[in-house]
C-alpha cells in the first residue's frame, strides 16, 4: 500500500511538473512573437513567474491564472518589463510596456 502511494505521489508530482513546463513554453512563445511584431528583442530568452492564482474561465470551470515576467530590448543596451497573462494554457494578455523603455532595469522578483 505504502508502494501505491509512492508511486501516485510520484505521478502526481510528475504531472504538475510537465503542466508547469507546458505553460512556460506557451508564455515564452507568445513573448517571442509580441516581441518580433514590435521590432523589439526578447532578452534571454525566457520568462519568470510572478504571480498564481485561481480563476474562473468562461465556462465556469476554474484553473490556474499566471502572470509572466520577461525582459526585452528595443536598442540591445537596455532592459525593458513585460507581461504576459495565461489562465490556464490560453494566453490572456500580453503588455510589453512600451511606454517603460527609458526604464533602465526590471525590478528583481521576489
Amino acid at each position: 500500500m505504502v508502494e501505491a502511494a509512492g508511486l501516485i505521489a510520484c505521478l502526481a508530482i510528475a504531472g504538475l511538473w510537465y503542466d508547469i513546463m507546458r505553460a512556460r513554453e506557451t508564455a515564452v512563445a507568445a513573448a517571442r512573437r509580441a516581441c518580433d511584431a514590435a521590432g523589439v528583442q526578447l532578452l534571454d530568452d525566457t520568462v519568470a513567474v510572478t504571480a498564481l492564482a485561481l480563476r474562473r474561465r468562461a465556462d465556469g470551470r476554474i484553473t490556474l491564472r499566471r502572470i509572466y515576467r520577461f525582459e526585452f530590448s528595443d536598442t540591445g543596451n537596455n532592459r525593458v518589463c513585460g507581461r504576459v497573462t495565461l489562465l490556464g494554457r490560453a494566453v490572456e494578455g500580453l503588455h510589453l510596456g512600451k511606454s517603460d523603455l527609458i526604464a533602465p532595469r526590471c525590478p528583481e522578483v521576489t
